[in-house]
């Protein structure tokens, strides 16, 4: 009788212990929260630095130095407003940059680096690039003739004739300036075909 009783005491025992691990866990509320608040502060947090000037530097040691200051959205534009691609960066240099060196921003915002090629010479000022075709036609002469185009929309028909009379074939826009526009600086644009007339960069227009 006893060894029966003993042993139903101890089923027993082992019942309510199974029952209380399957019941519900409880966790500090302040635990949760805190490893929630933590993970969204940090996704949140915007980090500032200063920005490293990078005037006279090489393009490609100018974007190395940027991203190892903690910038990563880099671009750059050719200073001389011929829209020439920097292809490879070790070619060019930077002439100016924005924002200005020192300038402490958020390391999402784009610097922007303006270039030229190794062997020119640094403007005085950042040319950019004209402005997009809307209603109206923009002013184009003595722009690069590859920017003008590129102000263009991509449905535009152009046709560039050399304004020295040479016959010479227009192949590399980047190579040539506006020399003469059709329709004119403020005339109405509608679509219908542009015409330019050219001469190569180093040249004056007659």
């Amino acid at each position: 009788m006893h060894t029966r009783a003993a042993t139903v005491a101890v089923a027993l025992t082992a019942a309510l212990l199974s029952v209380a691990a399957c019941g519900p866990t409880t966790t500090d509320p302040k635990d949760s929260g805190a490893s929630h608040t933590s993970a969204g502060t940090s996704a949140g947090r915007t980090t500032v630095k200063a920005v490293p000037d990078v005037v006279g530097k090489g393009l490609q040691a100018a974007q190395d130095a940027a991203q190892a200051a903690g910038f990563d959205d880099l671009s750059s534009d050719d200073s001389l407003g011929r829209a020439r691609h920097q292809i490879l960066d070790r070619d060019w240099k930077v002439c100016f940059q924005s924002p200005a060196a020192g300038t402490r921003t958020a390391t999402a915002t784009t610097l922007d680096f303006g270039a030229v090629k190794v062997a020119e010479t640094c403007p005085k000022t950042d040319a950019r690039p004209p402005a997009k075709a809307g209603r109206t036609m923009p002013d184009f002469v003595g722009k690069g003739l590859a920017a003008a185009r590129g102000s263009l929309p991509d449905d535009a028909s152009v046709t560039s004739k050399d304004a020295l009379g040479k016959h010479r074939l227009v192949v590399v826009e980047s190579n040539w300036k506006v020399c003469s526009q059709d329709p004119k600086a403020g005339a109405r644009f509608t679509g219908q075909p542009v015409t330019f007339t050219a001469v190569k960069t180093g040249e004056s227009c007659p």
